[in-house]
């Protein structure tokens, strides 16, 4: 598990140095046209999240495959949880990713910002497997999640609208 988190959080502060470098692309636009669109993918996200408006997400649609462990479980583990981490090998089921894409992108935050938001996505991700295992009982807690999902999708998409909205305000 422990490398399977490592992998993730590696991963995700892969993507994320990406997303600062291609981040450098947008800073001759304006910066109130930059937040702007930010603060309104935030608004859309919570808004498909919620149902009310529907559009598929991008996103490589397939699992990692299993054969990543066919040769060594250690390595397998690790390489598995990078691929997710990147958030670009598998499925994204919430629009607050792809708010934390335009986010890095738009709003050029510096390095340190665009590793520690890496981190925090990696570690987000790690959350979720490892809070199961820790339950003991994978079927009862992936029931828990399913009931659950909309409401957590929801709140965390609008915590993260509203951070946003507030953060570039306060920013501008």
């Amino acid at each position: 598990m422990l490398l399977f988190d490592v992998g993730l959080v590696l991963g995700a502060v892969l993507s994320a140095l990406v997303l600062w470098v291609a981040g450098g692309l947008a800073t001759p636009v304006p910066s109130a046209l930059r937040y702007g669109i930010v603060v309104a993918v935030a608004v859309l996200g919570v808004l498909r999240d919620a149902g009310a408006v529907r559009f598929p997400l991008p996103q490589n649609a397939r699992q990692v495959p299993r054969t990543v462990w066919d040769d060594d479980v250690a390595k397998g583990s690790l390489r598995f949880g990078f691929e997710m981490g990147t958030g670009v090998r598998t499925y994204v089921s919430a629009t607050v990713p792809y708010v934390l894409v335009a986010a890095l992108v738009l709003t050029a935050p510096g390095l340190v910002t665009s590793v520690a938001a890496g981190a925090g996505f990696g570690l987000g991700r790690a959350l979720t497997p490892t809070v199961r295992y820790a339950a003991r009982d994978g079927d009862m807690w992936d029931a828990v999640l399913h009931a659950h999902l909309r409401a957590v999708k929801l709140v965390s998409g609008s915590a993260v609208a509203v951070a946003l909205a507030l953060l570039l305000f306060w920013h501008h």
